[in-house]
């Protein structure tokens, strides 16, 4: 009867570890902002050392077994910038206005500035798992690069018109990436390229959650929530002008 009963209790404790090692750990967001912030923070340092440009501009992972990306810089070899709400941009070198042939001198971007923009912009989750902090696998919030490849005019989450907001009962903030606006501030943008026009992307922009949409309600764009998510714009401005009045 002893032995029936060590080989009960020692059958258990196997069950039990196997299932322990099945299980897989779940992200648990932490409560304190602070720690988000901070898991945003090295995670973004994380993506800029992981990644390059390419001869378009397109963001791309290095790669462990080819070779031929070996001589390519990482993102954060490129000048990156850090604005005091934590936005990063980083200007591509020969892809502004002011590099193309001929070239032009390009249209400063401000809050009543119309844009019409190639654009990949995908939104990611920071999490720490065993002690590792990183950026989780993309979603695409916008991307007619590989999509339409056609420029699309003040994408929502750039710029809101008035009588949406107002029918919804919402303010602007419930739908732009504010530090998209903010970062698109250190950029200038083409006057008037025509679309079918080949892109070349002019830098990259990287939005932590704090300066997007943090933990604050917004605009269904997805069908997912994206509070707490950090964004990565590369785009081209193909024209900037002045906004028409009454939107």
């Amino acid at each position: 009867m002893k032995k029936i009963f060590l080989y009960i209790l020692a059958g258990s404790l196997c069950f039990a570890a196997c299932k322990k090692d099945d299980e897989v750990e779940t992200f648990v967001e932490p409560e304190d902002i602070n720690v988000r912030n901070s898991y945003d923070e090295q995670a973004i340092q994380k993506f800029m050392d992981n990644n390059y440009l390419d001869s378009q501009g397109n963001i791309k992972a290095f790669s462990s077994t080819d070779t031929a990306d070996d001589n390519e810089k990482k993102l954060s070899q490129l000048s990156p910038q850090t604005l005091p709400s934590g936005v990063i941009y980083i200007k591509r070198a020969g892809a502004q206005p002011e590099d193309s042939t001929p070239p032009s001198t390009g249209v400063a971007i401000g809050d009543s500035t119309q844009i019409k923009t190639m654009m990949r912009a995908n939104y990611y989750l920071a999490t720490e798992t065993d002690g590792n902090i990183s950026l989780g696998n993309p979603g695409t919030l916008l991307n007619n690069i590989d999509g339409s490849g056609s420029p699309v005019t003040d994408p929502m989450f750039y710029f809101v018109k008035k009588s949406v907001r107002v029918a919804a009962g919402q303010n602007s903030s419930y739908y732009e990436i504010e530090g998209l606006k903010e970062g698109l501030k250190y950029f200038t943008g083409f006057e008037n390229l025509p679309d079918a026009n080949t892109y070349n992307l002019q830098g990259v922009i990287i939005v932590p959650s704090k300066a997007a949409f943090g933990r604050d309600a917004h605009y269904n764009y997805t069908g997912y929530s994206l509070q707490n998510n950090c964004f990565v714009f590369s785009f081209q401005i193909y024209k900037a002008n002045l906004r028409p009045t009454g939107q």
